[in-house]
């Protein structure tokens, strides 16, 4: 491991937090700021112990994704987690607590899981909890290429670093939901649009009142089993206008 000067939190200067300090000034985002995150921690514990990648995985309702990684292997290494649904990293993300293997070679933990990440030439591996707000969850996954690569010391600093990509990753999350929220709006409010439009040219076609197209439109997409959306648009194609990409708004 690197020595207590390199990775010592607790010395007067904090070597450490100083150069994590300096990445959040000169990130111009989040992904930015995480992705050099994983790449100065993979690099203060890579040495003598051999060589550690470092990557930050991101749980929400029905997806797991690599958000930040130190290089491309350590997202294949992430990857290989994501195929078993178990691991290190999800193990802490999803239970909140520090995961430790000394060897894959010799632990027992994750029989199936630990065979393919040997496979890859890593022999030890740390999963650190990161705390999120509720209805997600993180981890902040090394892998050695050498085994005990992580002593007492090490799984402190890791934990430390997990603390400082907390909050950075908090406010990740937070416009992640706010922009699924817009997209989905937005794919509302033009679907609202694309059925709208059908209706009027229904109404011309039929002089009769919104209601009433509307009433017709319903009953035709229970008939033929189709969306009314994907109803409406086929109407629209029909008479030689495609259906709206977006929504246009008067303010």
């Amino acid at each position: 491991m690197p020595d207590e000067q390199e990775l010592g939190r607790e010395t007067e200067d904090e070597p450490l937090a100083a150069v994590l300090q300096d990445v959040v000034l000169d990130s111009q985002d989040v992904k930015e700021f995480l992705t050099g995150l994983t790449e100065i921690a993979a690099s203060a514990f890579s040495g003598s112990h051999g060589e550690v990648f470092c990557g930050i995985t991101l749980l929400r309702p029905r997806s797991k994704v690599t958000v930040a990684s130190s290089s491309e292997r350590a997202r294949q290494m992430d990857e290989v987690q994501y195929g078993f649904d178990d691991g290190p990293c999800l193990r802490a993300a999803r239970e909140d607590y520090t995961v430790h293997i000394r060897d894959f070679l010799t632990e027992s933990e994750f029989p199936e899981y630990r065979r393919a990440i040997a496979s890859f030439s890593i022999r030890s591996a740390l999963g650190i909890p990161v705390r999120l707000d509720d209805g997600a969850s993180a981890g902040l996954d090394f892998y050695s290429t050498e085994p005990d690569a992580f002593d007492e010391k090490g799984i402190s600093v890791a934990e430390g670093i997990a603390r400082d990509a907390s909050k950075s990753l908090r406010l990740a999350v937070r416009i992640a939901i706010l922009t699924d929220a817009t997209r989905n709006l937005e794919a509302a409010m033009t679907s609202r649009t694309t059925i709208d439009l059908a209706a009027g040219a229904i109404m011309a076609q039929n002089r009769c009142s919104h209601d009433q197209a509307m009433d017709i439109l319903r009953s035709a997409s229970s008939t033929r089993n189709m969306k009314l959306r994907d109803l409406a648009a086929s109407i629209l194609a029909s008479i030689g206008q495609p259906a709206p990409v977006t929504t246009h708004f008067n303010y």
